[in-house]
């Protein structure tokens, strides 16, 4: 049985009779009955309609959520005034957004950072493009490009759906490597127009992070982009999962006491993440190695 977790939490608000006081407790042992993990309980305010408390619990999935909520409404002498997925609650508005890294409160301030002062750092790359990297967002900035095809578990859900995974995915970069990230979920599903689109996006970014695009198109739009620019191109779907599996199995082959040689590895899956499973094995050493699909 999957285990309650965050990723399916809800914020219930309840309004009960202040002078129960056993009606907390009630709800709380609700939700336990009902297989829910209660994670927070907040006292809001009490006025003419009673008290108002919100409780929060991880659930397993939507449908224990729903459970859980009914278990609450169930109580007697509670009444659910609302019920809030936490999920929804933390993508409202979107979870990146630019901020400026330079001040901009005096004339002074904003006569260097745009014109005229600025013409002249533009001058300055024209003649050495180079300085872009150093003078612009174009050494920390990377273009994190999906065509919606191959999301996570979902399948092929379109570029807008799409975006709520690369808004996250941006805020990885920022959070755990201090680079700056920016989501282009593209309207195309033709390899040379997704090829083309980034080569056309390439002037501002010092690098590209392919995402969730299906196979075998990911193959051929990673081969063309990584001849056409002069940046790094990395496919997150094929070489990060590569990169961790060749991890885990160098430490857990140290832990076994076995060599690289002597092992026969089974892949299940072939697809973009596999095929570059057992290209970087291949590469490592690892001689036999058997796919299905």
């Amino acid at each position: 049985m999957a285990i309650a977790s965050a990723g399916y939490s809800i914020t219930v608000r309840i309004i009960v009779d202040p002078d129960d006081p056993t009606l907390i407790g009630k709800v709380t042992t609700a939700v336990g009955e009902a297989e829910g993990a209660v994670s927070a309980l907040d006292f809001v305010e009490t006025d003419d309609r009673g008290m108002i408390v919100d409780i929060t619990a991880n659930a397993r999935n939507v449908d224990h959520a729903e459970a859980i909520s009914a278990a609450i409404e169930a109580v007697e002498g509670v009444h659910v005034h609302h019920v809030s997925d936490r999920t929804f609650l933390m993508h409202l508005g979107g979870k990146i957004e630019v901020t400026s890294r330079v001040a901009l409160r005096t004339r002074d301030q904003l006569s260097m950072a745009y014109t005229p002062g600025v013409a002249r750092v533009s001058a300055a790359i024209a003649k050495n493009p180079s300085d872009a990297r150093n003078l612009t967002i174009k050494g920390n900035m990377v273009a994190i490009v999906t065509d919606g095809t191959a999301v996570l578990g979902l399948g092929d859900i379109g570029p807008v759906a799409a975006l709520p995974v690369m808004e996250g995915k941006a805020a990885l970069f920022k959070r755990f490597a201090g680079v700056d990230a920016f989501p282009i979920c593209l309207d195309s599903k033709d390899t040379d127009e997704i090829v083309r689109a980034c080569e056309m996006l390439a002037p501002v970014f010092g690098g590209i992070n392919l995402e969730d695009i299906s196979a075998p198109r990911c193959f051929e739009i990673e081969a063309q982009l990584r001849e056409r620019l002069d940046i790094p191109v990395f496919h997150d779907d094929q070489h990060g999962t590569a990169i961790v599996v060749l991890a885990a199995l160098t430490n857990a082959l140290r832990v076994v006491g076995k060599s690289k040689n002597d092992i026969s590895v089974a892949l299940v899956g072939a697809g973009a993440a596999g095929v570059a499973i057992a290209k970087i094995l291949f590469a490592d050493g690892v001689g036999d190695i058997i796919a299905a699909d």
